[in-house]
């Protein structure tokens, strides 16, 4: 009898997971008790061991989804008998199309030979949270007729939460791509094929434009054809490097308006048109989101990324939401700057870690918000919720856009925790590494946009939180010191402007004040160890 496999409790509060990975694919024998599946919850990951030995005949929730406890997730055969069986009672595809519903259906298997296609396995877009429902793909790293190695990066995706890769699910080769760069598609929907390892691309695919900035096919792709000289490095599909080749153009002379500068159909057709001219500059570019770093050209009318395009509701629900006010502290900022002039070569060193201004503010906040919990809280319909934990969110500038990933729980990390978390934040935002996880649940964030040399700035709050707190630029000033007989004089200080925004419907004014009165004398008596 066939077993099915459910989604497990994982604790008492916890009623639903999400599929982070298959150990196992569509055929494979498994052990009981063998792992077969990972899942990430708000509490724990886990691999989850397989309930029977059998064969692993079907996957009803694909990586990336979030099932309810107890749902069925894929369903275990008893055997060879159901391996040999399952496999014919569907009939294989003649072509690349998938069966109706959307699922490939694999190609009979009448005996395993390790040199044999392997099933087609549909890729879709994964749930990045449990309340994204939709994703854009930004970039395709591979081109039809790649080779793909599993866990390998597939394709590159923004939602409202985060950036990130998505791996590939299987081994063998991108044979077919169903929603290209710039396109949203729903969770769940298949976004492309993987087909064996023996199995070539279909001709009827080759004129979809997958990617927005991949490079001409790699010695990894089957028999790529030469193409026309200096075309190498152009970005474009196999179709339209085929035309060229047809028509003896060089592609490197065609002026590409998709995104990333890549050359279209419609670009190459209208360059032989008009015997060699400059391809025409109205059009596709201004039908796709300007890819990331690619400077537009003046006079093109370019549609919002899908990160930027968030990031611009979430600022105008925030304005609309609570009711903005902001207060300017200036902070002498001489006696951690003399700190960490003296101890950044040796901090580094020994532990591995830049020494920044940054985790000095940090620690003076969280110090703060321990004694004024009021400003760690957030409204809740018409009372207000006090957090249970001080969880920091630090604002990074990406190329495309704006992120802020959070770190969780900063009242229990000593400095050096702070200073590494915030390094190791930073970086996997750039790289496109960070779990959905890693940018929710946020209670107060912090941003510096002082790096780039403003006095302060008046920031926005971050939705739900009630407070935000703005890093200016940090300038010598003349300032006035008083020494410890009363004597005045004349010196030069460091000074740096902090800036918090709050929403006035939980902070009053008063609170705020003693808020910041609490962060400047906490950061201009500075004595806790750095570590």
């Amino acid at each position: 009898m066939p077993t099915e496999v459910l989604m497990p409790q994982m604790g008492e509060s916890i009623f639903e997971g999400t599929i982070t990975k298959w150990l196992k694919k569509p055929g494979d024998t498994v052990q009981r008790d063998e792992p077969l599946f990972e899942i990430s919850t708000d509490k724990v990951d886990a691999e989850i061991p397989s309930p029977a030995a059998g064969v692993l005949t079907e996957i009803r929730a694909q990586e990336g989804s979030t099932v309810q406890i107890n749902s069925v997730v894929g369903v275990i055969g008893d055997g060879a008998s159901t391996a040999a069986s399952e496999p014919a009672a569907k009939p294989a595809p003649a072509k690349s199309e998938p069966a109706p519903g959307g699922a490939a259906t694999p190609a009979p298997a009448k005996e395993e030979k390790p040199a044999a296609a392997g099933p087609r396995q549909d890729v879709v877009m994964p749930q990045m949270g449990e309340s994204i429902f939709e994703g854009t793909i930004t970039k395709w790293l591979k081109n039809l007729g790649d080779t793909v190695q599993r866990d390998e990066p597939l394709f590159e995706i923004s939602t409202d939460k985060v950036d990130a890769e998505i791996p590939s699910p299987a081994a063998g080769v991108l044979t077919e791509i169903k929603v290209t760069a710039g396109q949203t598609a729903q969770i769940n929907a298949v976004v492309a094929v993987i087909g064996g390892a023996g199995e070539a691309a279909p001709a009827a695919a080759a004129p979809v434009a997958p990617t927005a900035s991949v490079p001409a096919p790699t010695v990894s792709a089957p028999a790529p054809e030469p193409v026309a000289a200096g075309a190498e490095h152009v970005r474009s599909s196999p179709l339209v490097r085929k035309i060229a080749r047809e028509h003896n153009v060089n592609l490197s002379a065609v002026r590409g308006t998709g995104a990333g500068g890549r050359v279209t159909k419609e670009d190459i057709l209208a360059y032989i048109e008009k015997g060699g001219a400059p391809a025409a500059t109205t059009a596709p570019a201004a039908t796709k989101p300007a890819a990331p770093g690619v400077a537009p050209i003046p006079g093109d009318l370019v549609p919002l990324t899908r990160m930027r395009s968030i990031i611009a509701q979430r600022m105008v629900e925030s304005k609309r939401t609570s009711p903005h006010v902001h207060t300017i502290f200036k902070i002498d900022f001489t006696r951690i700057v003399k700190i960490r002039e003296k101890e950044k070569s040796k901090y580094e060193q020994r532990n591995g870690v830049k020494l920044t201004y940054m985790p000095f503010i940090t620690r003076a906040v969280i110090a703060t918000l321990r004694k004024m919990p009021i400003v760690n809280a957030s409204m809740e319909g018409d009372a207000i919720r006090y957090h249970q934990h001080i969880n920091i969110g630090i604002a990074v500038a990406l190329e495309w856009g704006l992120i802020v990933p959070v770190i969780k729980e900063a009242e229990e990390k000593n400095f050096l925790g702070i200073a590494r978390a915030i390094v190791d934040l930073a970086e996997r935002a750039r790289g496109k590494k960070l779990k959905p996880d890693e940018v929710a649940s946020g209670t107060f964030t912090i941003t510096n946009p002082g790096i780039f040399g403003e006095q302060f700035g008046m920031p926005i709050i971050n939705q739900p939180e009630s407070a935000i707190l703005g890093v200016g630029g940090l300038f010598k000033e003349p300032a006035v010191v008083t020494s410890e007989d009363g004597t005045d004089s004349i010196a030069i200080r460091r000074f740096l402007h902090l800036t918090l925004g709050f929403d006035h419907r939980i902070i009053d004014g008063a609170d705020a004040g003693r808020f910041m009165a609490e962060v400047k004398k906490y950061l201009e008596g500075w004595n806790e160890d750095i570590g």
